[in-house]
């Protein structure tokens, strides 16, 4: 009982973005299986996270939208509140990364990652804050940032994709010292190399020298990232906001 006072998420509204697969299915799956009713985002595939969230007897609904089109977040929250009348808990997963050096990469490919991994945090953030704010509701905004918002990622170059996650956990203390007043807590999560369908597309030996250099000598799991989310969810941390929190295996430790 205990906790589920803690951590139970039972009449909560959850919109998680990038909730298809990897990272964002997982913690989507948690959020259900905590009593939250889970909205998913994403371009393509929404059908098998809400399955899989029904199936373990869960609420979901699946909504295609991509975070860099302002109209198409819109209607997303707008369908949010059409269907359950509430939104609680966001969850900017959503994200890509291109591994190229600064001579490799073109400007419009640094823009794109740019867009999607802090332009699209600002644009789902900006309207489900406007959306909660103007409806009273006191929630809870996750970031998904990276320690490579911290630290230079090597042997792989992806100026990009750092510069990126250092601008999530600034627009994170931005947005939460906005919305303090309101009621509405906004934190990210910054974690290390996690193994998801995208690390498995590595080449085997880059994936090699990543572990070398985690001092727990493995990727960690999806799975492990969802306590700490679930932390920042539940209103039990209620004094905590505009912080970000390294899940990388003591990574950044060196």
């Amino acid at each position: 009982m205990y906790l589920e006072e803690l951590f139970g998420l039972k009449g909560k509204v959850a919109l998680v973005t990038g909730g298809g697969q990897g990272i964002g299915q997982v913690v989507a799956l948690g959020l259900a299986k905590v009593g939250a009713k889970v909205v998913i985002m994403n371009r393509t595939n929404v059908e098998d996270t809400v399955r899989m969230i029904e199936q373990e007897g869960g609420t979901a609904l699946g909504v295609k939208g991509d975070v860099t089109n302002e109209a198409e977040v819109d209607a997303v929250i707008a369908k949010v509140f059409e269907a359950y009348g509430r939104l609680d808990i966001v969850f900017n997963n959503a994200g890509i990364c291109m591994h190229q050096s600064t001579r490799e990469m073109t400007p419009a490919d640094f823009r794109r990652v740019i867009d999607v991994n802090l332009t699209g945090i600002y644009i789902v953030s900006r309207a489900a804050g406007h959306a909660m704010i103007d409806r009273g509701i006191r929630g809870s905004i996750i970031n998904m940032a990276s320690m490579s918002g911290s630290i230079v990622n090597i042997p792989q170059w992806q100026c990009s994709y750092n510069a990126s996650k250092a601008g999530v956990i600034h627009l994170t203390k931005s947005l939460a010292m906005e919305w303090v007043d309101h009621g509405i807590r906004v934190n990210s999560i910054s974690p290390g190399y996690i193994a998801t369908p995208m690390s498995t597309e590595n080449p085997p030996e880059l994936n090699e020298a990543f572990i070398k250099l985690i001092p727990m000598h493995r990727m960690g799991e999806p799975e492990e990232l969802i306590p700490t989310i679930l932390s920042l969810a539940t209103d039990k941390s209620g004094y905590t906001t505009g912080s970000d929190f390294i899940v990388d295996g003591g990574y950044t430790c060196l």
